[in-house]
């Protein structure tokens, strides 16, 4: 017969595997676990089995597990955890990719009734149509301010209604309703609150980044770097070439206005000297085109006939024979 342990042995154990899990794993979720069943949660630990761990508990025993592990490892990088475990909070040790296991966990969603005094995690609203009840429940959409009609002996509604809001309170009335309809609004399951990377904790839109979201961040903050050090002439790698370029227009810019010049200067001021020029080369290149075009058309059309005069010569005869 299995001898049970008491209390203290629990928490004993409990202690002992929290630290283990934080010295194996470097990998971090931190998820809320509000009307989350066990059944749920069993599907949830099962479907991670292989390279997670989910592990429940009470802050309080979570906060001390973590406080002294850091204390005796010389680790401060564990306690950025401790602020994270507030409410109905659970943690996942994995060694997996993060998005791929934060997916894992959102599949495991079960749909709830609307209860009353429950905070409403979305809008519920209420679509148009047959509601299959008869005409004595009218009372229930009366009280709630929906439009309806009878229609074939069966109450229906006309327009949708927004019936509960987000973060609102269920009434007993919108309670009722719903389960009438028989519609289960809400689905409950592990959300992601936090994520915990090597002492790094960070938010769990940062999983959804793709490599094209960061090439953009990337691209906007360079392009913020240029202007701010061009403004305050602040030299830069990205600012370098924008520089380079001002700084020769300058230098162009004295010597068309003066004597001075150099190479790169002459060409723009021969153009200054004589503006014809600008006409010219943009005439000599569709003229080169031009040019070129009719001759090959007319390589190709002599090419066409030759093969016509040599067949007529291989039959022994012409037309007019």
């Amino acid at each position: 017969m299995a001898v049970k342990r008491t209390k203290a042995q629990k928490k004993v154990a409990y202690d002992a595997k929290l630290c283990q899990l934080l010295e194996d794993y470097t990998q971090i979720l931190v998820v809320a676990a509000d009307n989350v069943g066990s059944n749920q949660l069993q599907n949830i630990r099962r479907g991670l089995r292989g390279d997670s761990v989910v592990l429940m508990g009470k802050n309080t025993m979570m906060k001390r597990s973590i406080r002294i592990h850091s204390e005796n490892t010389g680790n401060n990088a564990f306690l950025n955890l401790i602020p994270l475990l507030v409410g109905n909070v659970g943690l996942i040790f994995t060694k997996g990719d993060l998005k791929e296991v934060s997916e894992e966990v959102a599949k495991y969603k079960v749909g709830a009734p609307a209860r009353v005094g429950l905070v409403a995690p979305i809008d519920v609203v209420v679509p148009p149509g047959n509601t299959g009840l008869d005409p004595s429940q009218t009372s229930f959409f009366q009280v709630l301010n929906i439009p309806t009609k009878i229609n074939k002996g069966t109450v229906e509604i006309i327009t949708p209604v927004e019936l509960i809001k987000k973060g609102d309170r269920v009434g007993s009335s919108e309670a009722a309703l719903l389960s009438k309809l028989g519609i289960r609004p809400f689905s409950y399951g592990l959300v992601v609150l936090f994520v915990y990377d090597s002492g790094s904790v960070f938010s769990p839109a940062v999983l959804d980044l793709t490599d094209d979201d960061l090439v953009e961040k990337f691209a906007v903050g360079a392009s913020m770097v240029t202007s701010l050090s061009l403004a305050i002439s602040y030299p830069t790698v990205a600012a370098a070439p924008h520089m380079f370029v001002n700084a020769y227009k300058n230098v162009l810019a004295v010597a068309v206005a003066t004597e001075y010049s150099f190479p790169q200067a002459d060409k723009v001021k021969e153009y200054l000297e004589d503006p014809s020029k600008f006409a010219v080369a943009a005439v000599a290149a569709p003229a080169t085109d031009s040019g070129t075009a009719p001759a090959t058309a007319s390589k190709e059309e002599e090419k066409k006939e030759e093969p016509a005069e040599e067949s007529d010569d291989d039959m022994g005869f012409s037309l007019f024979d």
